[in-house]
């Protein structure tokens, strides 16, 4: 059972099997967002997802980043990433039309920010998500 369905902007519906969201910042005790310390949580994200999804290929939405007019400190500017940073865990149908569709699909793992805990669905699901290359990206596998 899928969490949700995402219509992708080439016509495929790729499906969310399982989501994971915390907080871009928690747990930040001492400093303040700047460009190293968010290369290093995308950095750290990325490492999570293929720990966790060894098997699938991860693929990295370049995250938006804000600089918000605040004084820089030792590190350069103040820059801030969304909120929510996801893994989503997706499927799909094969990739490669020759396969045969009952005993195949692909999958890819995607990390992406946002601003809310909204689950992305659909053709509401945000642009970044729905512009994903699927049939470059994924990788097909046996049931």
């Amino acid at each position: 059972m899928s969490l949700s369905h995402i219509a992708l902007s080439s016509g495929r519906s790729i499906e969310l099997t399982e989501l994971r969201m915390s907080s871009t910042y928690g747990g930040m005790l001492e400093g303040y967002p700047c460009k190293p310390i968010n290369d290093m949580k995308v950095r750290s994200l990325q490492r999570q997802a293929e720990r966790a999804f060894p098997s699938t290929p991860v693929y990295l939405v370049a995250p938006s980043r804000e600089y918000p007019d605040q004084t820089a400190g030792a590190f350069g500017p103040v820059e801030v990433l969304p909120s929510v940073a996801c893994i989503g865990a997706f499927r799909s149908t094969a990739v490669a039309f020759e396969l045969d569709p009952v005993l195949h699909r692909s999958a890819l793992t995607v990390i992406w920010f946002q601003t809310g805990l909204d689950v992305p669905s659909g053709k509401d699901a945000d642009l970044v998500l729905r512009s994903i290359r699927w049939e470059e990206l994924a990788q097909d596998y046996e049931l």
